[in-house]
């Protein structure tokens, strides 16, 4: 896929039939709302776009989901919720047979998630399940995960919902489920087997339940959200609402790498500008974008190994950019580490970007 941003002369909503949208970090914080996020969904269901929440949150089944983005004001149904518990189902259940006996260490949502997919559930090591599936949940505690690891031990699948060491909050950043798996994992030694972002199975069965065929995947977390939709082969939309900050962009190695950039959901709004990179016979990168909607042009450029954006100076320092001006700054550090390797650590200090 893309070496540098890709532009679109029109919004994104009316380019691509379908939005594969995070929900923490991307539609909310906890219990709080992200600014422009319901304005942005609406805006691109009105014009006819799909949307489907995927998330790597297994805790909740997909009504509670679906009444917690209502109450944020983004009505939604159910059906346009897919969790990383269901993903963790479909992987057991593509493994067992329908009615096998299946020890969930997570809450209501990956007992419901096993459920659907007819699995049935118990909840001891003893009655000898064939498969353990972990999914995050505020209720997992030592009983419930040593529960699991009788159970693998004794033979059972580990299969985890997703492997995210962290869980955005309200508060900052609490324990994720694949911290919870690590610690299962290093009592039994045994790999567990991963569903969730960042593997494509998840994109791809929630873009199936929609019957959405050109889609673009919206998200916070480079690793899960963006690395899950290049190995997708999906378009994805990086907003700073969430984990990754604009430094880690501008340093995102290729493999994470979104395809388009913008402070928030209004990236889903708005078209994204022409990029031009160039490269001297130096090997010196120049990256300019150009002007679009109110948007003026912007250049940056890294000269032996410096990362510089023309108007505000070297980014060895806290900047704050403008939109664009973080545009032309991920492309030149983009071109510069794909020729000669990522740029030094303390080049690129803390970047607040302002839309």
């Amino acid at each position: 896929m893309n070496a540098t941003l890709l532009p679109c002369d029109q919004p994104l909503m009316s380019a691509f039939d379908t939005a594969l949208l995070d929900l923490d970090g991307v539609c909310f914080a906890g219990t709080d709302p992200i600014d422009y996020a319901s304005q942005s969904v609406r805006a691109a269901r009105e014009v006819g776009m799909r949307t489907m929440f995927v998330t790597n949150n297994a805790s909740r089944p997909p009504q509670l989901v679906a009444d917690k983005l209502t109450g944020l004001d983004i009505p939604t149904d159910p059906t346009q919720i897919f969790t990383a518990a269901m993903d963790g189902a479909a992987v057991v259940a593509q493994m067992l047979p329908s009615g096998s006996a299946v020890l969930p260490v997570g809450g209501q949502g990956v007992m419901e998630a096993l459920a659907d997919e007819g699995m049935r559930i118990v909840t001891s090591a003893d009655d000898h399940p064939a498969a353990v599936l972990q999914g995050y949940d505020a209720s997992v505690d030592w009983a419930m995960m040593s529960e699991g690891a009788y159970a693998i031990n004794n033979g059972a699948i580990h299969v985890a919902t997703n492997m995210d060491a962290t869980l955005p909050t309200e508060r900052g950043f609490a324990l994720g489920n694949g911290s919870l798996v690590t610690a299962i994992s290093h009592a039994t030694r045994v790999e567990p087997i991963a569903a969730g972002k960042p593997l494509p199975g998840i994109y791809q069965r929630a873009l199936a339940r929609c019957h959405g065929e050109n889609p673009v995947a919206i998200g916070d977390r480079l690793n899960t959200d963006h690395a899950g939709a290049r190995d997708s082969s999906i378009a994805s939309l990086h907003v700073l609402t969430g984990v990754n900050d604009a430094r880690d962009v501008i340093t995102a190695p290729a493999q994470w790498r979104p395809t388009f950039v913008h402070t928030d959901l209004r990236g889903l709004t708005e078209p994204h500008p022409e990029v031009d990179v160039t490269v001297n016979a130096e090997g010196d990168v120049v990256a300019s974008v150009a002007p679009i909607g109110e948007y003026p042009a912007a250049q940056a450029s890294v000269h032996e190994g410096e990362l510089t954006v023309d108007g505000i100076g070297s980014l060895s320092h806290p900047r704050e950019l403008s939109l664009n001006e973080y545009r032309a700054a991920i492309a030149a550090a983009w071109a510069w580490a794909d020729i000669h390797g990522p740029l030094a650590d303390d080049v690129v200090a803390h970047v607040s970007v302002k839309a």
